[in-house]
Parts: structure tokens; sequence; C-alpha cells
């Protein structure tokens, strides 16, 4: 079996005298228009390709907003490419902090209309997916955040750990998954970092909290001993959350997860839906981001992306 090439990037936005424009780039060798992506290196996340391949072709430092879509094609090789896609807002600072410069590469960099570029842009794909962000800026969304729900590390067992369950620490693999998480999570571009007290939740997000230097917000509200004494105080702590409209971490544990996804729906007027469960039900070290609109949070969950852990 022939294996695919796997690639990201993202259509990166921003607002030029009031109107909305994206990022479209001619590449030197090949003489094309395209939106700005490039191929997963090894041990690479796809959301941190993402990233760095935007870093790398424009100059410009993104955090990633709502998946678009993924790109099928075959390559002249035989082999399949499959690309996926965020949208990413350009803010000020970043472009004025820009490193681009035409290079063998990258020949210019363009910011136009999404109509005009619906006309520049050299394939297919690339045409497909700006068409699936056109379809979220006529819906009201452009501007996002979102809310990572991160089920902590693999822990010691209960069996193998002599103390209070809250101590419990996390194992090896654990370790290894906290570490695994920093390059992604931080592509979504966190500013808060919210955790259950226990032991193998914080310790899930303290790489994260060095890397960022955010400080991790214990909150015994979504612990594991308050839901099992029904002493929860999910609700609030997803609402604070909400209200504040910035993207965030959550960590917590298995049991408590599908109550924190039903608060988000319902913080969010989001009918309930099997796809609450499914991004609920996350093995250790993985996480679901859920998207939201900046502007009109009663709107509801645009939408979820679930990650496997990497370790």
């Amino acid at each position: 079996m022939t294996t695919a090439v796997y690639a990201a990037g993202a259509v990166c936005w921003r607002y030029i005298d009031g109107k909305l424009h994206v990022l479209v780039i001619h590449r030197t060798v090949y003489g094309d228009v395209t939106i700005p992506k490039g191929k997963v290196d090894p041990g690479e996340s796809l959301p941190q390709t993402a990233v760095r391949e935007i870093q790398e072709e424009t100059g410009l430092a993104v955090d990633l907003g709502v998946p678009l879509g993924v790109s099928r094609y075959p390559l002249p090789s035989g082999r399949e490419k499959i690309v996926h896609y965020w949208a990413a807002e350009v803010g000020e600072k970043a472009v004025q902090r820009s490193t681009f410069k035409p290079n063998a590469e990258v020949a210019a960099l363009e910011w136009v209309t999404p109509k005009r570029a619906r006309g520049y842009l050299t394939y297919e794909p690339d045409v497909e997916i700006l068409d699936n962000f056109t379809a979220l800026v006529e819906q009201g969304v452009t501007e996002t955040f979102s809310i990572t729900v991160l089920r902590h590390g693999k822990a010691v067992g209960r069996g193998g750990f002599d103390g209070p369950d809250a101590s419990r620490p996390l194992s090896a693999r654990g370790v290894d998954q906290a570490a695994g998480l920093v390059d992604t999570l931080t592509a979504w571009g966190p500013k808060r970092i919210v955790s259950s007290p226990a032991v193998r939740c914080v310790t899930t997000v303290t790489p994260l909290a060095a890397a960022t230097g955010i400080e991790i917000k214990r909150d015994a509200g979504i612990s594991q001993e308050a839901f099992e004494a029904g002493e929860a105080e999910v609700r609030r702590v997803v609402g604070k959350r909400v209200r504040a409209g910035k993207s965030a971490v959550i960590c917590s544990h298995g049991p408590v997860l599908p109550d924190i996804m039903r608060e988000l729906a319902l913080a969010t007027g989001t009918p309930l839906g099997t796809y609450a469960t499914d991004a609920a039900e996350l093995e250790p070290g993985a996480f679901s981001v859920v998207h939201l609109s900046a502007t009109n949070q009663g709107s509801g969950i645009i939408s979820i992306e679930t990650h496997a852990p990497r370790a």
C-alpha cells in the first residue's frame, strides 16, 4: 500500500479598511497561487504543522481557529496528498512582526477579498477550502475562540498507589503524554489553563503552563472527588470560561468530561446530541477542541475536533 503524504495549512484572514481579506501566496518555482500549507515533519501533529508552515512561508505567527476541512488529491508519484486546514485570524501585531522576504519557495504574499481569491487560486481543492471559510463568514462566524477539554494523562493505577486518589501521579507514559501535548495545544493559543486540583491533572498541564507562562488555575469544582460527592460545580467553571471569550484549556477526569461538554452546549444554546457524548469519550491524554463564536456566543458550538494522545 502506498503511504499518503500528510500536510496542513490555514486560510489566514484579517480586516483591511473594514473589509475581510484572506492571504494567498505566489509560489516561486511552480508559478501558482495557493493557500499557505506544507508537509508534516516527523513527530509533528497536524495543528503544529499548520502553525509552523504558516510561519515559515509567510513570516506570520498565528493561532488556529475553526477547522475548515480536508483536501485529498493524487500526486504525480501516485501517492495521495491529504491536507488539513483551519482558519487563522492574523492580528495587526503579527503583520507588523512578519519576517517574510521573497525567497526560493514563495515569491510574494497578497491580501485579497475572498471573491478575488477564488479567481486567483490555481487549484480546485484550495477553492473548496476557501468556500468552506466563506460559508462561515456568511453565517457571521469569523472571530472565534476555543475551549479545549482535556483528559489528564495516563496515571498510576489505584491498585498500585497507596494514598489519596487525588494524589495519584502520572505514570511514565502519562508524563510523556503531558510533554507531547505542548506543541499541539499551543497551536490554538490558549490564554487560560484550568485544572482539577488532582495531581494527575495538574501534572498533565504543567508542561503547557511552563511553555506559555500561563498560571494554572486549580478549581475543585471539576475534581473527581466533587463529582462523586455530587458537589461538582461544572456549570460555574464552564460558564466563566464561555463568558470570558478567551481560548482556554480545561483539564479534568473521565467521569466529569460528559458534564463539561453538556454545560458547553447549554451555555451556548446548542442542542444536545451524540456529538457531545462522542467528544467527551476521551482516553487519557486525549482532548476535544470546542470552537465558539467570540462575537455571538449564544450562536452555538461551531465545531468540535477531537485529538488522540501523542504518546
